[in-house]
């Protein structure tokens, strides 16, 4: 077994060794999905890209607010929960459409699956005041902050 890969050698059958082949970037906001993990998931890849459902996280000074552009869904076919443990999970799912014996499809590529994500929120959350809004296909969830009070500063006076 070769340490080195070959660079310029092609005669055993391999390809040409790309050094950014094997890496695979991180994304921090990126949440293992469990749909897309087997071969034999319940997704195909070719139509998995609604299984990774994108989102916005922007934190204001009176909250975090975190969206998604979910077109078509309805809003009865999200869930927006709260855990005990301070994790915001957003899930739901878009129907394959029924396919009639006549049709004859000519391209697929609008997504389809399931989909769930998790946050863990920070702890100036006010879990219990939670709002969702789905508007034009596009979710809304909007977590208010509490107030962060400074500690007093008393400044002492100094003697002698």
């Amino acid at each position: 077994m070769e340490m080195i890969p070959s660079f310029f050698d092609n005669r055993r059958g391999r390809s040409v060794f790309d050094p950014f082949s094997s890496f695979d970037i991180m994304d921090p906001f990126k949440v293992f999905t469990p749909f897309t993990s087997s071969p034999n998931s319940l997704v195909s890849l070719e139509n998995s890209a609604f299984v990774d459902t994108r989102f916005d996280w922007k934190e204001t000074p009176e909250a975090h607010v975190f969206k998604a552009d979910l077109p078509g869904l309805k809003k009865e076919e999200v869930k927006v929960e709260i855990e005990d443990d301070r994790v915001l999970q957003i899930s739901g799912e878009r129907s394959v459409e029924r396919e009639d014996k006549n049709d004859a499809w000519h391209r697929v590529e609008r997504s389809s699956g399931k989909f769930l994500r998790r946050f863990r929120l920070p702890e100036n959350a006010k879990m219990d005041q939670v709002k969702a809004v789905m508007e034009n296909g596009v979710l809304t969830v909007t977590v208010p902050k509490e107030e962060i009070k400074k500690p007093d500063v008393k400044a002492i006076e100094i003697s002698g």
